[in-house]
């Protein structure tokens, strides 16, 4: 806002944190334009239908829009979704073992488990590994603007 207050007139580049309804809210007019690198469940339907987490991101933002309303999508949503699959999964799996929960051994088993996932989530198609816990492909990062007060896909 204040850059555009002082007559800034080119462009503005955002982190993901600032996207949400707030922001938008709160800026206004004075963020039109503005460019960010996000997580794609922001703007799922606008993907293209080949994007690896269009369907599951779509699904997500259905599901969390019809018990939240319309726009409380937000990429912290969709990446507290995709670490609870990625847990989900390797707690299932862990318990699957020899090792009992509260242990030790059950703990390593669960972090073990974490390191082989592989998910297409909402917000990226995972690929965790013992040297990589990000576990993201190029996948997962989409850039979007702010155009007429929503999130646009820049494609």
């Amino acid at each position: 806002i204040t850059l555009r207050e002082r007559g800034f007139k080119g462009r503005i580049y955002q982190s993901h944190g600032v996207t949400s309804k707030e922001f938008l809210r709160v800026g206004g007019k004075a963020v039109e334009g503005a460019l960010i690198p996000v997580g794609p469940v922001l703007v799922a339907e606008q993907l293209p239908d080949t994007h690896p987490t269009k369907k599951n991101g779509v699904a997500f933002v259905q599901a969390l829009e019809a018990k939240y309303g319309p726009d409380s999508r937000s990429t912290f949503a969709g990446a507290s979704w995709d670490a609870w699959l990625l847990l989900q999964n390797a707690l299932g799996n862990a318990l699957k073992g020899k090792a009992r929960p509260g242990t030790p051994e059950f703990r390593a088993a669960v972090r073990e488990n974490i390191e082989k996932n592989k998910l297409v989530g909402t917000n990226g198609v995972y690929s965790m590994s013992a040297t990589d816990h990000a576990g993201y492909d190029p996948s997962a990062i989409v850039l979007i603007k702010v155009e007429n007060n929503h999130w646009k896909l820049v494609k």
